[in-house]
């Protein structure tokens, strides 16, 4: 049976404010080269944290060495509200920028999950409990539509929502989006952005997201972070753009352009769900 996000947050009810993932004096060296130093981060449940920097910051060194994918220094872990083992290696979910995939390949979406979720080859087929918790996952992302769908014969923006899905299979501590909305038109980064903010609360999730797209991005942040090989910036939306670090990187028009969205969208009335 699927479930759409206003019964998902009806199920699963309000942030319990206590889980937290940690990096404590993170850092990476590549090579000899230090990539990254002295990243000091607490992520709380049911917070949109959006990572900011330029080309080269190390953005995506930080979520392969979070993913296991690359060798970190320091500490990485997850503080669980009421667990008696509360300091733990977090589950991590992670949408990518993009996914290389051959698009004359006859692999579905269907075909994605099982192999992700079944312990036996595809080709043997798919069962019915595989079968039912892709649909169920991608109606969360309002993309059960999709489930028989081609990978190759997706829009970017599909494909986003379908990888989200599978990030979100089974529910993580902790979500990295890499530049989730890479490629994806206008109308769809607004609406990618407006779901992964209602996912955050539904699910009570740690989001930790990669974005250039500030002005956007600003709009739904809870929190932003400048990362140019250690943290720079750190704090609400407005603060982060009215100081130095977006300013000198990215220019003054387009901090006042982002902070100028956060006031007109204060500035619209509320919307109450029933």
């Amino acid at each position: 049976m699927t479930q759409t996000l206003q019964q998902q947050a009806t199920v699963l009810g309000p942030s319990c404010g206590g889980c937290c993932t940690r990096l404590v004096n993170f850092g990476v060296t590549l090579n000899g080269t230090v990539v990254l130093e002295a990243i000091n981060l607490h992520v709380h449940c049911g917070e949109l944290t959006v990572l900011l920097g330029p080309n080269g910051a190390g953005k995506t060194t930080l979520f392969r060495a979070m993913l296991g994918e690359l060798p970190y220094t320091g500490t990485l872990h997850f503080v669980h509200a009421g667990s008696e083992e509360r300091f733990i290696h977090p589950r991590i979910g992670y949408v990518p920028q993009k996914l290389d995939i051959d698009t004359l390949a006859p692999v579905t979406v269907l075909d994605l999950f099982a192999g992700a979720l079944a312990h036996r080859p595809v080709w043997l087929g798919h069962s019915a409990a595989i079968r039912a918790k892709a649909l169920d996952m991608l109606s969360v992302v309002n993309a059960h539509a999709l489930l028989d769908q081609r990978l190759g014969q997706l829009s970017c923006g599909q494909l986003q929502r379908v990888l989200l899905a599978l990030a979100l299979t089974p529910v993580p501590d902790l979500l990295l989006l890499d530049e989730p909305v890479s490629g994806v038109d206008p109308a769809g980064i607004d609406l990618f952005y407006r779901m992964v903010s209602e996912l955050r609360r539904i699910f009570d999730l740690s989001i930790l997201l990669v974005s250039h797209d500030i002005p956007t991005a600003a709009r739904f942040a809870d929190r932003m972070i400048f990362l140019n090989r250690t943290i720079l910036c750190d704090g609400s939306s407005r603060e982060v753009l009215a100081g130095p670090c977006i300013r000198q990187t990215f220019g003054i028009d387009l901090a006042n352009v982002a902070i100028q969205q956060l006031e007109n969208r204060s500035n619209q009335p509320a919307h109450h769900h029933p």
